[in-house]
């Protein structure tokens, strides 16, 4: 079961997110505990451990952190990422979602659609990154990649 079937967010410390951040929040969570592809690789000659896995997403000392567990709360690992490979991508992010969210209010259709064809490269290329900074560390295919991101943009001191 290489699989997160548990998903917190430790967002003490951070300013409170806003209505529209809390509902991509809400449905990143929820999709990724529906569908997900999580494994953490074998080290150092020891057998990958064995999921499903409980995971907490949290900012500590600036730096993104992914803990691990398994679903009894076992230990299994903890990796932190620096914010600055995903600081250019996660403020195009942000600044075209907010385009979008302004144009779905006085756009016609064909130009919300263009927007949000960006809005899915800018999304598609933060989740590349995400697997990049993974590597070794957690594997996990592209659209779990792109549900993380969206948490990676909820935590990110950068908006």
């Amino acid at each position: 079961m290489s699989r997160i079937t548990r998903l917190e967010i430790d967002d003490s410390g951070l300013s409170a997110p806003t209505p529209q951040i809390e509902q991509e929040r809400r449905v990143a969570v929820y999709d990724i505990l529906e569908d997900n592809s999580f494994a953490i690789p074998g080290r150092e000659g020891m057998p990958a451990p064995e999921g499903p896995f409980a995971l907490t997403l949290a900012v500590r000392d600036g730096r993104l952190v992914f803990d691990t567990a398994t679903e009894a709360g076992d230990k299994v690992a903890e990796f932190h990422l620096s914010f600055g490979p995903f600081r250019q991508v996660v403020k195009d992010y942000f600044q075209i979602c907010e385009s979008y969210f302004e144009a779905v209010k006085r756009l016609p259709p064909s130009q919300i659609e263009a927007i949000d064809m960006a809005r899915r490269g800018i999304h598609n290329e933060g989740a590349r990154i995400l697997q990049e900074r993974l590597e070794g560390k957690a594997e996990l295919d592209i659209d779990t990649a792109r549900r993380l991101f969206t948490l990676v943009c909820v935590l990110s001191p950068v908006k």
